[in-house]
């Protein structure tokens, strides 16, 4: 197998197409397409259903995705080996998306700064999935919401969030969360988010039963679906600070077990360049100095 061809099979499935993964690798399709075909014939199975217009993994090709993420990443941490400490290359990071609006932008400009050298691709998901995009290879590093009981990866503790109720203004849901029995709950899309479960486990256990729940694909539309008075949800300060209509918004604070919620850097435990040491390094700077002030 070719690098280059399990990097276009890489390519092709997180882009969601041949158009898609050519403009990503700044490759023509047909060089796309002809790669696949190469991977293909190398292996002598179909990796991709052909029948309609989107293109869906065959299980074959389910099978070699689970390592294609580990041998490209295995690849770039040899071509770190034999550069010594030279910094450079690609860095997959995930993030929960309050930390990416939130938390990423300043250290990240930062670090584009001192190592331009260095992209670093930023993809964003709930806590649950970017643990598997890592686990995968399809990540170099996430920081997730949740504790990782995992031997294989490496955790660094980063941001410390303070979650708290958020309504409209002057509303009195707020009052006790007695009153968000048979009420509105707005949360973000996915069972894997890492503040909606926590929310939901507090209310179980206070015999709370909202009457529905709302779920958002974006923090800003939860948090204009809160100011409208629509329901309530449980949001990081940290992204609520970054609200430009904070003014219409309401917010209680929550018992300390609910609240404080420890961020962690992940990665595999077998991974280590570089790039990678100095972009934890950067983040963990960061994090301090936002735990100081």
């Amino acid at each position: 197998m070719d690098l280059r061809e399990l990097e276009a099979f890489q390519a092709v499935v997180e882009a969601g197409g041949v158009g898609r993964a050519a403009l990503r690798l700044h490759r023509a399709q047909s060089s796309i397409t002809a790669r696949i075909r190469q991977l293909e014939a190398s292996l002598g199975v179909a990796l991709f259903e052909r029948g309609g217009r989107a293109l869906r993994l065959t299980a074959a090709g389910d099978a070699l995705l689970g390592y294609t993420g580990r041998l490209l990443g295995l690849a770039e941490e040899a071509r770190a080996a034999v550069r010594q400490d030279s910094i450079g290359g690609r860095l997959r990071l995930g993030a929960m998306e309050s930390v990416a609006a939130s938390r990423l932008p300043l250290p990240l400009a930062e670090f584009h700064r001192r190592h331009p050298e260095v992209m670093v691709e930023l993809q964003t998901a709930n806590s649950r999935e970017l643990i598997a995009r890592v686990q995968a290879g399809a990540l170099d590093a996430a920081i997730v919401g949740d504790e990782v009981d995992n031997a294989r990866f490496t955790r660094v503790p980063l941001y410390r969030e303070e979650l708290v109720l958020v309504a409209t203004s002057g509303s009195q849901l707020l009052a006790s969360p007695k009153h968000l029995n048979g009420k509105t709950l707005l949360v973000f899309h996915g069972q894997g988010c890492a503040y909606r479960r926590r929310l939901e486990h507090w209310l179980q256990a206070l015999r709370v039963v909202p009457a529905r729940t709302l779920e958002f694909a974006s923090y800003h539309a939860l948090l204009a679906a809160a100011a409208s008075g629509v329901g309530v949800c449980l949001m990081p300060r940290s992204v609520l600070n970054i609200y430009p209509q904070r003014e219409a918004l309401a917010v209680a604070t929550v018992p300390t077990r609910v609240a404080h919620l420890q961020t962690l850097l992940v990665t595999p435990r077998t991974l280590h360049t570089p790039a990678l040491t100095r972009l934890i390094e950067a983040l963990r700077a960061d994090a301090g100095a936002s735990t100081a002030a």
